[in-house]
């Protein structure tokens, strides 16, 4: 990719340092950490970038030792970052992960929840192929929703397509509270990514039939079951996918795989069916690692 060609697959969201014990230990008691890094949209662009299409990710950083080392991190993936910008009076969010007990974000004031409409004007989203968002940032703050709505508003203006993940985190926010918006946002996106589990928790769905009852307007929706399987509903009717069998090592990140595998699919032209067999295989390397993202060849990547 040269300096000013336009990425295939531009992402926008916060990526944060992650603190984990080293081994299972809670939190209460660990003494040895290691630290990585941990986002949803660059988690997607770095395994695009990995299956050979271009991306950029989009977001903001603190001007400090950690979102120099999240932005190294990214960039190492092959990963556009050149709309990435430092904030010197915000933090780069941190979050800590406590075996057995869930994570604990710490990303309140964060220099990503700084992140605004105007962020954008930079960023050539109508050139893109694909605009690939989701749930967690416009819970993030007012100026990271309204954000979300400017991606929404231009790229339904261009040719690009944009998948959004729904991605709800119910440490930024209830279910009572996301429900009605994640909805909503689902129904504006051109592809959407949603899990059985969350549309139960969310609105109440309890097969993939359900969820595309709710969620009509996207042109491909996919509902992921965990070890079950995927079913992508679009106009070429209904696809459905087995998972790979899978010794689980982690779980954390294998969505993000999974999304990225399908949307390297429709970026190269794949079928249904093989785009959600790509999104599989993705998710089944991720799922045998403790990183966010693995190499071409299913060894570990740095981050």
């Amino acid at each position: 990719m040269t300096a000013t060609a336009p990425p295939a697959l531009i992402a926008i969201g916060e990526t944060m340092i992650l603190v984990t014990p080293a081994d299972a230990t809670p939190l209460s008691d660990a003494e040895d950490v290691r630290l990585s890094i941990g986002g949803a949209e660059s988690n997607v662009a770095a395994h695009v970038a990995t299956l050979g299409q271009s991306t950029a990710w989009v977001s903001r950083l603190g001007d400090e030792v950690l979102g120099h080392r999240v932005h190294r991190a990214v960039a190492a993936h092959g990963v556009d970052t050149r709309w990435v910008g430092f904030d010197p009076d915000a933090p780069t969010g941190v979050y800590f992960k406590d075996p057995g007990n869930g994570v604990r974000y710490y990303r309140a004031g964060s220099a990503a929840s700084r992140m605004a409409p105007e962020t954008l004007a930079d960023v050539p989203l109508e050139d893109a192929r694909i605009v690939h968002i989701s749930g967690i940032t416009p819970a993030l703050s007012a100026s990271c929703a309204a954000m979300i709505d400017t991606v929404i508003d231009r790229v339904a203006a261009s040719p690009a397509l944009l998948s959004f993940d729904v991605n709800h985190r119910a440490a930024l926010w209830p279910a009572s509270e996301a429900a009605p918006v994640l909805l909503a946002l689902a129904n504006r996106a051109d592809i959407v990514f949603v899990g059985i589990d969350e549309a139960e928790t969310l609105w109440g769905c309890r097969t993939a039939a359900d969820v595309r009852a709710l969620v009509t307007a996207p042109s491909h929706l996919v509902v992921k079951d965990g070890a079950v399987g995927a079913t992508e509903f679009s106009a070429r009717g209904v696809v459905f996918a087995p998972a790979i069998p899978t010794d689980v090592v982690e779980a954390v990140g294998a969505g993000d795989a999974f999304a990225a595998g399908y949307l390297s699919g429709v970026l190269d032209g794949r079928s249904p069916q093989e785009s959600l067999q790509i999104g599989h295989q993705r998710a089944h390397l991720v799922l045998q690692s403790t990183h966010d993202v693995v190499g071409a060849g299913g060894t570990d990547a740095v981050s």
